[in-house]
């Protein structure tokens, strides 16, 4: 069972109450729909504090966190460091409206770090950043039509909500009322890991350069680089969205990783510490069409938030080469001793790695596409799995199709208590699962 801490007192509240008080002033209790445990089934736990690797629900129960706001707390939660920038960040004040060093700073370290990113303009999520990016491409090359791919989720703006992954597939929804077929006349879905026909009315391939919203899908040899041969033949441009694997793969993100360089990136994530911010870039060329300089208008009143840039610069200042040889090390040890688990339970499962990043899918083989992950999801193991892993202290994200997220602050004692919860969680899934078919 997951664990309350020697100082908790008696909770004020459940879970569950609170989760009743909340679906009355919030819809389905949640401020974003995975977070209703719709997908797994159960009551979702309400976090009160978390520290290191580790969160704590308003009942005193402790996890060993995997989600870790799907992606920013890469340096676990509540670092002394961040903390102590936000904080004195925010004694001087939380928002101006006007410039500030430190978002110029931020940027500054961004393109230092992305072999060809040239400038940044700040946002503050990362679908602001992907809308913004497609805007951005249309308006440089005076073109329309976007091409992006089955099970990547770019957001929740409406052109890029079509078979938009996690964002949509963890409801069980192929679309979303209120986008008209007008907003998504231009785009143009097509598999991943294929590279798709692109002519010289494509303004933009838009890609997610590992898929992490599908579970987690890696390019397949020659991917990226056809997509970016393909672009270069029609004059398009290529879009990285690095919201997840931006920071995260490797200093330089996924550009670093894998050699292949975009035209535009993406990002969010890691360069907010977990304080809300995106940003999108690229070469200066091409970031001189925005406004004021240009003719495509894009704004934000938050954007370059004196908080989140504080955060943002405290979490890339402690990234460094060694910081990325641990996080690696932790993702190897923990796919290893997930698979170890999986293979004495029995139970068939992957667990692809790319990075620190990390999935799991029920079957015999990776999926290399969004109708693969589907048919691994269909199983219906990750619900029971999920539940098992939870009452045993361990937090994984409430659907499917989101990835496993380490952080530098898990211990081998946090991998060690993983992998055994893994074990037992796994014979105890499956025994589930087994007693609903028949």
């Amino acid at each position: 069972m997951a664990e309350r801490p020697p100082a908790a007192g008696d909770a004020a509240v459940s879970n569950a109450q609170l989760f009743e008080q909340a679906c009355e002033v919030l819809p389905g209790g949640v401020n974003s729909p995975v977070r209703a445990f719709g997908s797994v089934g159960g009551t979702p736990y309400f976090v009160d504090r978390g520290r290191g690797a580790h969160v704590w629900d308003v009942e005193g129960n402790r996890y060993i966190d995997y989600v870790h706001s799907y992606g920013p707390g890469i340096l676990g939660h509540a670092p002394f460091t961040l903390v102590k920038a936000v904080a004195a960040a925010a004694a001087d004040g939380t928002s101006y409206g006007a410039p500030t060093e430190r978002e110029v700073r931020l940027a500054g370290e961004m393109c230092a770090r992305v072999p060809g990113l040239q400038m940044v303009r700040l946002v503050s999520s990362g679908t602001e950043a992907a809308m913004s990016a497609v805007r951005l491409a249309r308006g440089a090359t005076g073109r329309s039509k976007i091409i992006k791919f089955a099970g990547c989720y770019h957001g929740h703006s409406d052109a890029l909500l079509a078979a938009g992954g996690s964002g949509v597939a963890n409801q069980g929804l192929s679309g979303c009322d209120g986008v008209t077929p007008g907003a998504v006349a231009d785009t143009v879905v097509a598999p991943y890991n294929v590279v798709p026909q692109v002519d010289d009315a494509t303004a933009a391939v838009l890609v997610e350069p590992v898929a992490a919203n599908m579970g987690l899908v890696a390019p397949v040899p020659g991917f990226l680089e056809g997509l970016r041969a393909a672009c270069d033949r029609a004059g398009a441009l290529l879009v990285f969205d690095e919201v997840i694997t931006g920071f995260r793969l490797a200093r330089g993100g996924a550009t670093e990783f894998y050699g292949v360089r975009p035209d535009l990136w993406c990002f969010g994530k890691v360069i907010g510490g977990g304080l809300p911010v995106g940003a999108f870039g690229g070469s200066r060329e091409l970031m001189r069409h925005l406004a004021p300089l240009g003719g495509v208008y894009q704004a934000g009143t938050l954007s370059g938030n004196p908080l989140a840039t504080a955060a943002g610069l405290a979490t890339l200042a402690a990234l460094d080469a060694a910081a990325y040889e641990r996080l690696e090390a932790i993702a190897v040890r923990l796919a290893a001793g997930l698979e170890e688990a999986f293979n004495s339970a029995v139970v068939p499962a992957v667990v692809p790695r790319v990075g620190s990043l990390l999935g799991l899918f029920f079957g015999g083989e990776a999926p290399q596409n969004f109708d693969e992950a589907a048919a691994s999801v269909a199983r219906g193991l990750y619900a029971p799995f999920f539940g098992a892993m939870l009452r045993r202290g361990v937090a994984l994200a409430p659907g499917p199709y989101e990835a496993i997220f380490v952080s530098l602050a898990h211990s081998d004692a946090d991998i060690d208590a993983t992998i055994t919860a893994a074990t037992e969680a796994a014979t105890e899934a499956a025994t589930e699962a087994a007693t609903e078919v028949a």
